[in-house]
């Protein structure tokens, strides 16, 4: 090159902009779609994230960075676009030297589509077009992108009006505003537990949603779905509302939780043949009684009392968690007993000795909560001969009778109480003004009296049948 050339060459490169790597490319959106498919089923993301071969801080970021939602839609492509597979064929075809046409023949497109790939997508940092799949994928990907402003963004009434019922002052009757507590900063943490939070109107996107057709019913503009005030508050750079609105929620999630992996928390303490569809038909019409619910009501310093109650009869049992000799003084021990009264052990000595006291032909079977405190549950029913199933996760309704009674115990023991402070005896004598209140169920008589009936009738010497 003439020495001329070469000053004009470098007169012109220092006019361009720094050369900047993009680093590695992105997946490929096939990827990521099945990375968030996986998400829905309830793993987490590093299990998804493995599954789907990329690293796990990769898919824990893809995770927080999109507030747990999916970012891109999870259906597939139209056949109208080129495959990362047929990307990967062409190059494998273009690395043996092969036509356009022969290419074209070998994956069934256009030799146009094929013409156009190879010289739109092909890697060029080498100072030579060489035609690589992950390089191409990248690329169309980029060329597909299709940034849209947030409805949000573009309008400013909209995003007042969502705003101040998201986040809004608390107000007195006569206009006055309450400031309530003062929340510590928000960190972007997860939910956060016993802490103060703050006062807001919370009203939640889907109410804000269909309140906007009342308020504005001629005024198209003003229209705004619940599914996007959630993806302006969950993934990040979405725009509009900032990230720690969240804590006006009613959850203060930070992160939207996949329902599925809601569902799916290791429990395995119950087996197949403990679940609810495995109880006996008898139990369910309330007709045959000797099958019992029962749950914990947990107090401050986890302290607890355990409630069963026979579904037939409603007949309440109350069973007192003393907390454990070392409580308060020695330091938790790592997969050593539960100190606070109700942990497996606990549980399992004090249930038993409460079922126990009644005629065997009354206890037939248990239903409980999922809860871990009834994890040895395959030694009580060796013990007390009650066999014990599990209601389904988040399923309170599966234990009516029960839920319906620790609402009532709850006018004597509240939340946010000290439970240990009562005795047994405090908790009979409870036990026994909830057994002695008439019933509308019970046609107005008492658990207690329909549950004396029972006892009677199975102390009844049988009649001898002939054949």
């Amino acid at each position: 090159m003439p020495e001329s050339a070469r000053r004009q060459w470098r007169a012109d490169r220092a006019l361009r902009p720094a050369m900047r790597s993009p680093g590695r490319p992105d997946p490929s959106r096939v990827v990521q779609r099945q990375f968030w498919r996986l998400i829905a089923t309830g793993i987490t993301s590093a299990e998804a994230a493995l599954n789907v071969g990329v690293s796990v801080p990769v898919g824990t970021r893809w995770f927080r960075h999109a507030g747990g939602m999916p970012p891109i839609s999870l259906a597939e492509p139209t056949g109208r676009y080129l495959s990362f597979e047929e990307r990967e064929e062409i190059a494998i075809q273009r690395a043996q030297d092969k036509g356009v046409r022969e290419i074209t023949r070998a994956i069934g497109r256009d030799p146009g589509t094929v013409s156009r790939e190879l010289r739109r997508n092909a890697a060029t940092r080498s100072g030579k077009q060489e035609y690589r799949a992950g390089v191409a994928q990248w690329k169309a990907q980029q060329a597909a992108k299709r940034p849209k402003t947030a409805k949000l963004v573009d309008n400013p009434r909209l995003r007042e009006y969502v705003q101040d019922r998201l986040a809004g002052n608390v107000r007195r009757p006569d206009g006055t505003i309450v400031p309530g507590p003062t929340p510590p900063p928000w960190k972007g943490l997860n939910k956060p537990h016993r802490a103060d939070r703050r006062w807001s109107l919370a009203w939640s996107p889907e109410q804000i949603a269909h309140r906007l057709k009342i308020d504005f019913p001629d005024d198209e503009s003003m229209r705004i779905s619940h599914e996007a005030i959630y993806q302006s508050l969950f993934i990040q750079g979405r725009g509009a509302l900032k990230r720690e609105l969240v804590a006006c929620l009613r959850t203060g999630r930070a992160l939207r939780q996949p329902r599925a992996r809601s569902q799916n928390k290791a429990q395995g303490h119950v087996t197949d043949d403990v679940v609810l569809r495995q109880r006996p038909a008898e139990a369910d019409d309330r007709a045959v009684p000797g099958h019992w619910e029962g749950d914990l009501i947990i107090g401050t310093g986890r302290s607890a009392i355990g409630t069963i109650v026979e579904r037939s009869s409603r007949a309440t049992i109350l069973v007192h968690l003393p907390r454990m000799q070392g409580w308060g003084q020695n330091p938790p021990v790592k997969n050593g007993p539960s100190l606070g009264g109700y942990g497996a052990t606990a549980m399992n000595a004090a249930l038993t000795a409460s079922m126990t006291t009644l005629p065997e032909q009354l206890r037939k079977t248990l239903t409980w909560d999922r809860g871990k405190e009834l994890s040895g549950h395959a030694l009580f029913t060796v013990q007390t001969g009650t066999k014990v199933f599990f209601a389904d996760p988040h399923s309170p309704w599966q234990r009516p009778t029960n839920e319906n009674t620790n609402g009532l115990l709850r006018q004597y023991f509240p939340k946010g109480t000290d439970l240990s402070r009562w005795s047994a005896e405090d908790l009979e004598a409870v036990a026994h003004t909830l057994n002695n209140r008439p019933r509308k169920v019970l046609g107005w008589k008492t658990p207690a009296e329909v549950f004396e009936d029972q006892i009677r009738s199975h102390q009844q010497p049988g009649v001898a049948t002939t054949g």
